[in-house]
């Protein structure tokens, strides 16, 4: 018996096996869900990487700039199950213009295509999938520590910044639906997306020297235990939280 139970579940942002997206499925399934999977673009390789998760799951596109995409959500989840009981976020992208150093010269156009996908995608993807958590629910997103400047992390972090209030504001307005709305601040692991932040490098050597609990850059596991945590009844009263999975390095000043 596991902790989520009959929980019916919403995974976005699954594209390898190292993503945290891609762990989280897998944990919320050995945990009792039902999950399905979304990805965008290269859909053949979420296809390929759903067919290793230890149960078959749903598998959804779902571009978070697409109007069309999110209007149908509920729709298109309705194929794979009745309801929902948790969606989690593990969606951000910024061009690499805003990216690596550039802070300075970034054009608007690309700042506002960080902030469209890593932040307002909260906000209009729990509204998509709203209608199918009549009950209420859980809504979990990935977080990157926004209290600090990182190198290289530039407007992506003002992107997370972003992120992080627009979880409070959901959390305030959801409420009265029993909604929780959460983040779990995660440390770095060489996934895709980070592998794609020039100068993620440079972050190893942080986590290396402060992380009093230790870190591993290869095991996005304890960050996924985090959030399938949050999407079960353990905590049923919290909301609008920022939870560090980070070995500690977000408590300890050197």
């Amino acid at each position: 018996m596991g902790i989520l139970d009959g929980k019916r579940i919403l995974v976005t942002g699954v594209l390898t096996e190292s993503s945290f997206a891609f762990h989280v499925a897998k944990l919320a399934q050995q945990q009792g869900a039902t999950v399905v999977i979304s990805g965008f673009g290269r859909m053949s390789l979420v296809e390929r990487i759903a067919s290793r998760l230890p149960e078959p799951a749903g598998v959804l596109e779902v571009d978070v700039q697409n109007d069309e995409h999110l209007d149908s959500l509920a729709d298109r989840l309705r194929e794979h199950v009745d309801g929902l009981d948790g969606v989690v976020h593990s969606i951000a992208f910024a061009p690499q213009a805003a990216l690596g150093g550039s802070f300075l010269d970034a054009e608007f156009a690309d700042v506002s295509t960080a902030v469209h996908v890593s932040a307002y995608s909260l906000k209009s993807l729990t509204m998509a999938a709203l209608p199918l958590m009549p009950d209420g629910g859980s809504v979990v997103g990935m977080d990157f520590d926004a209290q600090v400047a990182w190198p290289g992390y530039d407007w992506m972090g003002v992107a997370k910044a972003g992120l992080e209030a627009t979880s409070r504001y959901l959390a305030k307005y959801l409420g009265e639906r029993n909604v929780r709305v959460n983040l779990i601040s995660a440390g770095p692991v060489k996934t895709m997306a980070a592998r794609s932040i020039p100068g993620f490098d440079q972050f190893e050597g942080v986590w290396d020297k402060r992380a009093p609990l230790g870190w591993d850059l290869s095991d996005p596991e304890p960050a996924a235990r985090g959030v399938v945590a949050l999407l079960s009844d353990w905590f049923p009263k919290t909301t609008g939280e920022v939870i560090h999975v980070d070995g500690g390095v977000h408590a300890v000043g050197a």
